[in-house]
């Protein structure tokens, strides 16, 4: 595998509240911060790092990613990368624990889940349908 593995969010939330060196990097795009809202980690006494995969509007791989991501945690840390639906989340992972990251997980159930017959997202699973703490600003 190129990461370490997959993993809900509901587990993730498991980890990160009972896991001092647990640390959640959102990797979707500011747009998506602003407008669909974020994990909200302060009941936990944690700060969630965001950090675009993506840029916005471009849609071009943020180059400096994984430099951006060392500001902020070392090599052992356990690392869990979220997105809309698991799928960005699972190329940063699998970048990152190519670069010498050992613990790097990716939620795979995502912020808003994935979409269910009608086409519609936060219906079936995610960090949103699974009542995880968020905030919208």
């Amino acid at each position: 595998m190129e990461y370490t593995s997959d993993i809900t969010s509901l587990s993730a939330w498991e980890a990160l509240n009972n896991d001092e060196n647990a640390f959640l990097i959102d990797v979707r795009t500011n747009s998506e911060w602003s407008f669909v809202g974020v994990p909200d980690l302060s009941s936990i006494g944690k700060d969630l790092i965001c950090l675009q995969w993506l840029t916005f509007p471009d849609n071009e791989i943020n180059i400096t990613f994984g430099q951006e991501l060392r500001n902020y945690v070392n090599f052992q840390n356990n690392l869990y990368f979220l997105c809309r639906s698991g799928s960005r989340s699972r190329s940063a992972a699998s970048l990152m624990y190519k670069e010498g990251f050992s613990f790097c997980f990716n939620i795979s159930d995502g912020f808003e889940g994935r979409m269910n017959e009608s086409r519609q997202r936060n219906t079936v699973d995610g960090w949103k349908f699974n009542g995880l703490p968020w905030v919208q600003s």
